[in-house]
């Protein structure tokens, strides 16, 4: 059996960091959701559910911290459950992962690069969107929005991409 870090001798693990990362094409014809929320612009995000880069990229940031797969692999996009499912969905099915492998989130800090629409007039509600999916305080979500510069893909307003980093602690136990 391979030795975790958490049973090295004087090595106690106190958090665990997870990287997600998403990126969907724009297109006409669909909504754009971002951070749970509808954004208006003329075009969506392409996908199987509603493609929500920033929930995407949190879901799999999450299961990263707790080890627990990607997010292609806990909902396929070949299954017809998840056909234009609300990424919130999935993100609170990803929240109950967390709790049933007995951790707590600690913090969400977010990146997501569009070059267009601007979404600094959207990241107070994507905020309270999110702290209150996963059941945390707004403080502990972060949400930056950047551009590309005009650079590939997403500077030509042909994608919008999302980095997150979770880190969850091992929940406490109750005494007793």
């Amino acid at each position: 059996m391979p030795q975790r870090f958490s049973k090295i001798k004087g090595f106690k693990m106190e958090y665990r960091v997870g990287l997600g990362y998403d990126i969907h094409r724009l297109v006409e014809g669909r909504k754009l959701f971002i951070g749970g929320i509808e954004i208006p612009y003329l075009k969506g995000l392409f996908g199987h559910s509603d493609a929500d880069v920033l929930l995407h990229a949190i879901c799999d940031a999450l299961l990263g911290a707790i080890s627990s797969d990607d997010i292609g692999e806990h909902f396929p996009d070949a299954d017809p459950r998840y056909q234009g499912i609300s990424s919130v969905e999935l993100l609170k099915k990803v929240n109950n992962l967390v709790k049933e492998k007995n951790f707590c989130i600690n913090n969400i800090d977010a990146v997501i690069i569009a070059q267009e629409p601007s979404l600094l007039p959207f990241k107070k509600k994507m905020k309270q969107m999110i702290a209150a999916v996963l059941n945390i305080e707004e403080e502990a979500v972060s949400i930056k929005a950047k551009t590309n510069d005009g650079l590939g893909d997403i500077g030509k307003k042909e994608a919008i991409a999302a980095y997150v980093v979770a880190t969850v602690n091992p929940a406490p136990h109750p005494l007793g």
